[in-house]
């Protein structure tokens, strides 16, 4: 691997740790843009800021005793929990101790339906949709990625919960409120970690969650009210489950209320995470021609000219890398936060009880002790044997331990089949303007929306 490789933009970081004033002002709009030079190298870290202190941990074994969390130790963190209330409330993402373990074994039976070859057909049907959209677009201008991706990604998991599609009205409303959430809950946390007033801002997030349960609310309502007055007919789909399931102990059903919290967590994690992921792969893409061709030749000679079917994924080790490489340099969850619920020595510091431990992607994923020319886009890292270790232990888009995301799978076979089918479809070219800039709130999106050239393939 050498050093002539493409270095995709992210924040040049700090000279030297800022002060505070100077990390608020950066820390109002994007988190990583805190970021300094050891902050990439460090094994640990310590911030202090007026209403709470924290840790960073960067040392693999740190990383892995936290998100292991053998001795259930490490919850999630009520900040965590404070930034993500109005949009998923107290649901199997946020809930920690014996209020998780018991919605994880409500919940489980609704992951049956991401079985990967069984949602494939849904996945499909939504790209087709997205294509037969793309070729209603005025290609003769560059065209926005961002909403393209959001609509894609959140009817592939609208049709796996509800068994209907997503109309192009309800994803505008879906992209647009999430946008705004996340521009308000950003100054919102700046604000509660300097104990600050919130001015507004949290109400503001509020009412853009309430616009996004507005999109599906009334479909969870009438099939609840449908279920539970005798009248509901049975469908194979994750809110079924949901409807039909009962607490372990108790035998209750979840209420409507906890079914909209449960909802709002598999929409928001099945949509949101894997549009951010796929809009910075055919950004990459559109940097790197000769990726594109190649990848071009891979798919047609898995497919042979038909069209992409689930036992053709299994084939395509490029796009694969490709995914993977994007979740390794933009991953879309860039901090994992953990807190500790007794006092803990890691490495060198004691960390009080109620301490805040960041596990950051990010960092790990970009640190020079992890991996070779750790900046640069290289998706064939993925199959350099001197690069095992760090996909191994180093490389952690989805979390790790028993909090790791059950979606995995699922995300990387609706990222390979929707690139693929852009890839065979389009050569891609990044306009003559500037380079995108990440920005980190809840998921590491654009600060502007990107904007490419789709040029069909002959």
């Amino acid at each position: 691997m050498s050093d002539g490789l493409f270095t995709p933009p992210y924040p040049v970081p700090h000279k030297s740790k800022a002060s505070l004033f100077k990390r608020f002002l950066t820390g109002w709009n994007s988190w990583i843009h805190t970021l300094f030079d050891r902050s990439y190298t460090m094994q640990m870290g310590e911030i202090r800021l007026p209403r709470l202190d924290f840790y960073i941990a960067n040392d693999l074994n740190v990383v892995d005793q936290v998100l292991d969390d053998r001795e259930k130790v490490f919850p999630k963190h009520e900040f965590l929990n404070e930034l993500l209330d109005p949009l998923i409330g107290n649901s199997v993402f946020s809930a920690n101790g014996k209020d998780w373990e018991d919605q994880r074994a409500m919940v489980n039976p609704a992951f049956a339906h991401t079985n990967l070859k069984r949602v494939f057909p849904a996945m499909q049907a939504a790209v087709d949709d997205l294509l037969a959209h793309i070729a209603t677009l005025d290609r003769s201008n560059p065209i926005e990625v961002d909403p393209l991706m959001t609509h894609v990604a959140a009817d592939i998991i609208y049709r796996t919960i509800f068994s209907v599609k997503l109309d192009q009205a309800s994803a505008d409303q879906i992209y647009h409120a999430f946008h705004r959430y996340q521009k308000n809950i950003q100054p919102g946390a700046m604000l509660t970690l300097y104990g600050l007033p919130l001015f507004g801002y949290r109400k503001r997030a509020r009412r853009a969650a309430a616009d996004i349960h507005g999109v599906f609310g009334p479909i969870v309502r009438a099939r609840y009210d449908a279920w539970h007055g005798g009248g509901g007919t049975a469908q194979a789909d994750i809110l079924q489950s949901l409807l039909e399931a009962r607490h372990p102990e108790t035998d209750e059903a979840f209420t409507y209320e906890k079914i909209m919290e449960q909802v709002s967590t598999i929409f928001l994690a099945g949509h949101e995470t894997a549009a951010s992921a796929m809009t910075w792969s055919l950004y990459l893409l559109s940097e790197c021609p000769h990726l594109q061709d190649a990848l071009a030749a891979e798919i047609a000679n898995e497919t042979e000219g038909a069209p992409i079917a689930f036992e053709h994924l299994r084939g395509m080790n490029g796009v694969r890398n490709l995914f993977r490489e994007t979740l390794r340099l933009y991953p879309p969850v860039s901090f994992l936060v953990r807190e500790a619920t007794a006092p803990t020595r890691l490495r060198d510091k004691l960390l009080p009880k109620g301490a805040m431990i960041v596990i950051s992607p990010w960092l790990i994923q970009r640190n020079r002790n992890n991996w070779k020319c750790p900046h640069a886009f290289a998706p064939e890292r993925f199959d350099d044997p001197e690069e095992v270790q760090a996909c191994r232990h180093a490389y952690l888009p989805f979390g790790k331990g028993p909090r790791i995301c059950i979606g995995a799978g699922f995300a990387q076979q609706e990222g390979m089949l929707i690139l693929a089918t852009i890839v065979r479809a389009f050569r891609l070219r990044y306009p003559d303007i500037a380079r995108p800039e990440p920005v980190s709130r809840l998921t590491l999106r654009p600060m502007k929306a990107v904007r490419l050239w789709f040029d069909a393939r002959a």
